[in-house]
């Protein structure tokens, strides 16, 4: 590398920007993740307010330079509150022609896109189906680009480190992450310092780390190519203490607190499944909090460990996505007929069967509600925000425990792996967790019902004159004998769901964004939140009457949700599936609710809901949709696109 030490810095003129979407991509073994990881961790730092979207592989690991392996990480702070990681980047840094042929058409027209051309090879290009280079055909002229051989730079920058040159080559994505804080006028001392601690058991890795990083920052400063920086000043946060958090961590934090503010043990049975093995991993390191974990052998087994949990009085907690859900429904049906509080989080993904293990989806609603022989009703209630998935915990245990219900936790792939500054709840504005075991032994029946939440006693196994039998055949009301009687099985049966149905009259009253009542209504639920109540906002500030509620509780739901949809002439409901709450919604309501779906993996757009929404109001054919019909047309694509 050119030395460049005796130039002065030049004197370039700062921007100040009120938001930045950049995003990193490149090969599973280019540190994207980690990368990302880094640049938001100093975004959070700045008192930025951020949004993350990490997009992983589906293998394991895909051939090196190959379209399946680009792993990508998109990053949105800015200094007002914001709701998403973005819709188009400002800011593409792509290690390889994969990584740019898989994102650069959601680059903003003129967004800078920054190369690695080292990676450029002939061979790298055939494998991400380029025929030539795209760098110098004209293909990218609606974009700042930027070529930079980052290997070579690397190389030359670490040519005395005395690292290997796996190593070396592997600290490319700091030397992009060292230019990415030059551009954005971050300071770089505490990143140093998080590098020698991450590599602090390998010190000639952590200098060469921290060596690339500065390498890359001082590149940009004593080039010429940028004729600007820019800066995006603090946000203006509620006052408190924040840390940078994703869905999965929330989660796991959340049910730790939940626990100690029932005073009851932590249990978790799970068997790794993507995108909800990080809530093992979490949860694991909480030893010392008296938390318990177990990998199961497979997701039946689990849910069979955490109900047994349950019924020793403990909060039995077990973790999955879709394909496991599917899995442990008949230990739901038998948490069901043994009304013990079980948890279990389902961390929805793309399917069906293995589908898209790394990618988003919102459709596993009918099975959470609906997926369990006969009538097996449960308490279904989803998060909307990763730092959402802390308070959700407390009320999935609150109300478990209360109403002696099954409650399913759903959350999806955007909210486990996204992440958010979150505000640190103060210890004494948390809420205990009243929870009575049943202790006296006189007049007890192991079906004898509270009025009001029709929960049953929960007795621990081994408490004197409370012996009792519990299984997954018909009990008797009230004794919990096993009964064959058809009157009885009917009382049950309507029992079971009215407890489930009471827990409506803890739901305060839903909020509405916007006005009580107006043209367009938008009903969300999960991880569709920031789309909506972005695209809800721009459409406000065009002069729509339009407002957006987001449900918590699916199952049941809020008891004022009708009137209010009836307070508007069209309810539309956007959802990452083909449109099962807005069935749900249509049936028990009779109300004309219309769908906006995407089932691609990824969450929506905010200027793709805005088109969407308006054309179907106006009764035209949704925009977005694809129809069945593009089969044929969408394989020639495909194979003309490969080369």
């Amino acid at each position: 590398m050119e030395n460049t030490e005796s130039v002065p810095p030049r004197s370039l003129r700062v921007e100040e920007k009120e938001s930045v979407v950049v995003r990193f991509c490149g090969d599973s073994g280019d540190g994207m993740q980690l990368t990302g990881t880094e640049f938001s961790r100093s975004a959070a730092l700045e008192g930025n307010d951020l949004a993350t979207f990490p997009d992983f592989p589906a293998e394991i690991r895909a051939p090196a330079g190959t379209l399946p392996g680009v792993s990508g990480y998109q990053v949105h702070f800015a200094s007002t509150d914001i709701f998403t990681p973005g819709d188009e980047p400002d800011v593409l840094v792509a290690m390889n022609p994969a990584a740019l042929r898989m994102n650069v058409k959601d680059l903003k027209v003129g967004g800078i896109l920054m190369v690695n051309t080292g990676a450029f090879s002939s061979q790298n290009l055939q494998k991400a189906g380029y025929k030539a280079s795209p760098l110098g055909d004209g293909s990218l002229s609606a974009y700042q680009l930027i070529q930079l051989d980052i290997s070579k730079l690397v190389v030359e920058a670490l040519a005395d480190s005395g690292l290997s040159s796996k190593d070396t080559l592997r600290a490319k994505n700091f030397y992009a992450l060292g230019l990415m804080f030059w551009l954005y006028n971050r300071p770089i001392e505490q990143e140093i310092d998080s590098i020698r601690k991450k590599f602090g058991k390998r010190p000639d890795l952590a200098d060469g780390n921290v060596k690339a990083f500065k390498s890359g920052y001082f590149y940009g400063e004593t080039t010429e190519l940028f004729t600007s920086t820019y800066k995006v000043k603090a946000a203006r946060l509620e006052p408190g203490t924040y840390r940078n958090i994703t869905g999965n961590e929330a989660a796991s934090l959340g049910f730790v607190a939940a626990a100690k503010l029932s005073g009851m043990k932590l249990f978790l049975g799970s068997y790794p499944i993507t995108p909800a093995s990080d809530i093992l991993h979490n949860l694991s390191t909480y030893r010392h909090f008296g938390v318990v974990t177990a990998q199961a052998e497979d997701e039946i087994a689990a849910a069979g460990m955490a109900i047994g949990a349950t019924y020793a009085g403990c909060i039995g907690l077990t973790s999955t996505s879709g394909p496991g859900l599917a899995l442990k429904g008949e230990i739901l049906g038998l948490a069901v007929m043994t009304e013990l509080p079980l948890i279990v989080i389902d961390v929805q993904r793309g399917g069906p069967s293995t589908g898209l293990p790394t990618k988003t989806e919102q459709a596993d609603l009918m099975q959470a509600i609906f997926g369990r022989n006969s009538e097996s009703p449960l308490a279904v209630l989803a998060t909307r925000t990763p730092a959402d998935c802390f308070d959700c915990a407390l009320e999935a245990v609150r109300i478990a425990t209360k109403y002696m219900v099954p409650v399913l936790y759903m959350t999806d792939g955007y909210i486990a792996n996204g992440s958010e500054p979150w505000l640190l709840p103060k210890i004494e504005d948390l809420k205990t967790i009243p929870v009575q075991f049943r202790t006296e032994p006189e007049g007890f029946l192991p079906y004898l019902r509270d009025p009001e939440t029709l929960a049953r006693p929960w007795a621990i196994p081994g408490t004197p004159g409370l012996e009792h039998r519990v299984g997954g055949l018909e009990k008797e009301n009230v004794t919990g004998n096993v009964s064959y009687d058809p009157y009885n099985h009917e009382l049950m049966v309507r029992i079971r769901e009215e407890k489930v149905q009471r827990i409506a009259r803890d739901i305060p009253p839903t909020e509405i964004f916007g006005d009580p009542e107006g043209e367009i209504l938008l009903i969300g639920w999960g991880g569709t939140y920031g789309s909506i109540r972005e695209a809800t906002n721009a459409m406000r500030a065009r002069g729509q009457k339009v407002s957006h509620v987001h449900l918590r509780w699916l199952n049941p739901l809020p008891s004022d949700l009708e009137g209010i949809m009836r307070r508007f002439k069209h309810v539309v409901v956007p959802e990452l599936n083909l449109g099962q709450l807005r069935m749900m919604l249509r049936a028990r309501t009779l109300i004309d609710v219309k769908g906006v779906n995407k089932i691609q993996g990824k969450p929506f757009k905010i200027s793709e809901l805005i088109k969407r929404v308006g054309a179907v109001v106006r009764g035209e054919p949704d925009p977005g949709a694809i129809p069945v019909e593009a089969n044929k047309r969408a394989t020639l694509d495909s194979t003309t696109d490969a080369g």
